[in-house]
This record gives C-alpha cells, structure tokens and sequence, in this order.
C-alpha cells in the first residue's frame, strides 16, 4: 500500500463508509470481518482486524469466540490455523 498510497487512502475511506452506513457497532463490524478474513485464510487481514478489534474494545475471549464459532461453517483445520495466527 505504501506504493498506492491514493489507492490505500481510497480502500480505508470505503472501508469506513460502509462500516458508517449501517446500525452495527465498529467492535461487531471488526469481529465480522475477522470471521471473513479467517474463512478466505487471510492471514494479513486477520491480524489487522484482531487489532482493530481490539481497538474496539473485543477481548481476546471473544476473538477466539468468534474464530471458534466458524468451526462447522470452514472446518477444524482453517479456524486451528487462524486461532495458531492470534499468537503470532
């Protein structure tokens, strides 16, 4: 992103856009996106939305939560290798 930056300022203002646009609050939005970036394994995007859920206010007990909550709708083995990223 530090090659684009009109590009990434572009991305976050879309990002902040949508997240404006409805009820939900921005630590359900977060946990949201975490389930997301876990259920693409994305493990870039992971870490930045266990970041800014926490930033948020989530606890570590309800990051794993929703990481555990995935478990019949991706599989074991993707949220074991997204609760293994939470450590890192």
């Amino acid at each position: 992103m530090g090659h684009y930056p009109d590009y990434a300022t572009a991305v976050e203002q879309l990002g902040k856009a949508v997240r404006d646009a409805g009820p939900i609050d921005d630590k359900t939005a977060q946990l949201i996106q975490l389930a997301a970036a876990a259920s693409i394994r994305s493990e870039g995007a992971l870490h930045s939305h266990v970041r800014r859920a926490r930033q948020a206010g989530a606890s570590t007990e309800e990051i794993q939560h929703t990481l555990i909550l995935l478990t019949s709708t991706i599989g074991l083995p993707a949220v074991m290798a997204a609760l293994s990223w939470l450590e890192d």
